[in-house]
């Protein structure tokens, strides 16, 4: 269906993870080879961040563009950080946001400490496309008292994967991209596309 897609993103960890995902038969590139300008997400919801940034790279590339929109969402703070994941310390990184995390719930009971990482995936065969092809992944899981783990980044340490018994920046990127919220939507983009 696709041969080549331009990806929405200008981080090179993304392309390299998603390609490797998507496999041989697509080749990814970077939106950062048409314009250097990352454009503002305006939307409210994964979906809506999703379908701006594919929109803004089809219209930059003149190439089918998937997009990513990817957070974590905690169920006791109704959500958040959620689609603020990323900028939730006011744009400090990681280990702020990290702080900023554990604060929130540090009176939290561990029993109410769920949490889900999630990924939308909006692919669009033009900037106009009236019927983007949507793809969610969840990845349950809960939030811990303290980082464990050295692998992975932003949430990663403070998020406990009860599947594997360990924390998400516990486990090495093989693992991670096999049972992670982007892989989840990955895999469902491929059976929408035949690549499955």
């Amino acid at each position: 269906m696709f041969n080549e897609l331009v990806l929405a993103s200008h981080n090179a960890g993304k392309l390299k993870e998603l390609q490797a995902m998507l496999g041989a038969s697509v080749k990814l590139r970077s939106v950062g080879e048409f314009s250097p300008v990352e454009p503002e997400e305006t939307g409210l919801s994964f979906v809506e961040n999703a379908i701006l940034k594919a929109r803004n790279a089809a219209r930059l590339s003149g190439l089918p563009a998937l997009a990513d929109d990817s957070g974590l969402a905690v169920d006791v703070l109704g959500g958040a950080p959620g689609i603020y994941s990323a900028r939730y310390a006011d744009g400090q990184g990681d280990a702020a946001n990290n702080a900023k995390l554990l604060l929130a719930l540090k009176d939290v009971p561990e029993a109410e400490r769920g949490a889900q990482f999630v990924c939308c995936l909006a692919l669009v065969r033009h900037a106009d496309d009236p019927l983007p092809i949507l793809c969610e992944g969840l990845w349950h899981g809960r939030i811990l008292n303290e980082a464990r783990g050295a692998h992975g980044f932003g949430y990663d340490p403070l998020f406990w994967v009860p599947e594997r018994n360990c924390s998400s920046a516990e486990l090495g990127p093989v693992e991670k991209n096999q049972i992670s919220h982007r892989a989840l939507a990955m895999a469902l983009l491929k059976q929408r596309l035949g690549l499955a």
